[in-house]
């Protein structure tokens, strides 16, 4: 696909605050000024210096928005709770809409007059594997598209798609609260279990950010809901009484599991149950969207997996190293432990609200365990109460190489990275995380080299 540019006069005579120049914010400001508009822009932590070559640029604390079209807040920034960022309350003042980015994107594709479609998919885990996935198919079938939002891209940095083209957005409930005329041709709710409740108060506000992605959408669109967790349950019923084509999505439904169980039992990056049900919201709405069975086939059976995700970092002496960096809550880990019969787990690091006590069914997979990070104390203390072997390793280097010798010495033929935390208070991201993993193991296997 040829990438086409948005038109350089599309927001001229706009105005536009963005407020955090992280990778968000600062592909926002970019695509906006080649728009046409004008932007003032503002970073509490990194201040920016004013750009003489910008003269539609603005760098300089936000003190009033009269006159503005929009405020774009970076999605970390919170308008509501825990506590606004005072930006907020001055855009409320002066009644100016508070947007995500992947609202401009939709404005800005519509303002083209080009008809491409919207995919959206959220959902507590799994949204980076089912918006790769259903991207990949997509591609796979010959159809332009572009992937992003919470996934790589940031939305307003994606290419201007024809009629035939369709976005595929990883939504945030951060993203979620800001949307205004968003309309999804099809979108996906994969699951919701309890997290960023310090940004939406309780499951309940949880919920209701989660459930604005069916926002817009009418009885010619599709919304894909799970039903096996009781919040989407309601919020599925909610949309059937609101007119809404609902396809209910479950690991249980037999009819759909035997569409896709042939093409899926040949992929080797779509492991456990929780990647059945990623595979099934991703060719359920690749049907919508008039992808074949053999193409949605095809797409599974080739699908190349992402970073981080259950991805073999490597082998050292027959044991296989598993960067699961990504599952930074309990369970996102539950869903790696039970892809194997018997690890020797990493974990550690901030841990979310209710630690790991939801793992202890599989505690008994765990030969030993080895913790890291600031709640390295939390976990041992749940996993001592249910007498796994643990041991506090402090940081992510030491727990790798003990890793290594207890699997030679208690035979066990993985050594899982899956640490149901944050990653923040040793490491950028999951993905720095990670990256370092497979940068240990490479001179973990140097120095075991024979």
């Amino acid at each position: 696909m040829t990438d086409r540019s948005f038109p350089a006069d599309l927001f001229a005579g706009s105005r536009f605050a963005v407020a955090g120049l992280g990778r968000n914010g600062s592909a926002v400001v970019q695509t906006l000024l080649v728009m046409g508009a004008d932007v003032q822009v503002w970073d509490d932590r990194n201040p920016p210096i004013a750009d003489p070559t910008q003269p539609r640029l603005t760098a300089a604390p936000i003190e009033t928005l009269s006159g503005f079209d929009a405020l774009i807040l970076s999605p970390g920034i919170p308008h509501l709770l825990p506590t606004p960022h005072p930006v907020a309350e001055i855009a409320r003042d002066a009644g100016v809409p508070i947007l995500s980015d992947a609202e401009i994107l939709y404005q800005a594709v519509r303002r083209t007059g080009s008809k491409a479609r919207f995919a959206a998919i959220t959902g507590t885990n799994g949204k980076s594997t089912t918006t790769a996935l259903l991207a990949h198919m997509l591609e796979k079938a010959g159809r332009p598209v572009a992937a992003g939002g919470n996934l790589g891209t940031a939305s307003l940095a994606l290419p201007l798609l024809p009629d035939d083209g369709v976005y595929v957005i990883e939504m945030s409930s951060y993203m979620l609260e800001r949307l205004h005329s968003f309309h999804a041709d099809t979108a996906c709710l994969l699951n919701l279990t309890p997290d960023h409740l310090d940004r939406h108060g309780d499951m309940a506000g949880y919920a209701t950010a989660k459930r604005h992605v069916f926002d817009n959408m009418t009885a010619d669109d599709q919304a894909v809901i799970s039903i096996d967790d009781s919040y989407c349950q309601k919020i599925a019923l909610t949309c059937i009484e609101h007119g809404l084509s609902v396809a209910p999505l479950s690991i249980d439904d037999r009819t759909s599991v035997a569409a896709i169980a042939s093409a899926l039992h040949s992929s080797t990056t779509l492991p456990g149950a929780h990647n059945l049900q990623n595979s099934l919201a991703a060719s359920s709405m690749a049907r919508h969207l008039g992808l074949d069975e053999s193409a949605i086939a095809d797409g599974l059976k080739t699908y190349p997996g992402l970073p981080h995700r259950q991805a073999l970092a490597g082998v050292i002496d027959g044991i296989r190293f598993i960067n699961d960096s990504k599952a930074t809550n309990a369970e996102a880990a539950e869903k790696a432990l039970l892809c194997y019969d018997k690890v020797i787990w990493i974990a550690g690091g901030t841990a979310k609200s209710g630690g790991i006590d939801t793992l202890a069914p599989l505690f008994p997979r765990i030969a030993k365990a080895y913790l890291i990070g600031r709640d390295a104390s939390l976990l041992e203390k749940t996993l001592s109460d249910h007498n796994v072997a643990v041991e506090i390793s402090g940081t992510l280097d030491a727990a790798t190489k003990a890793a290594l010798h207890a699997a030679k010495a208690l035979h066990t033929p993985v050594v899982l990275l899956s640490p149901a935390c944050a990653s923040f208070d040793q490491f950028a991201s999951f993905e720095a995380r990670g990256a370092h993993f497979v940068d240990i193991l490479t001179h973990l296997h140097e120095t075991e080299a024979p």
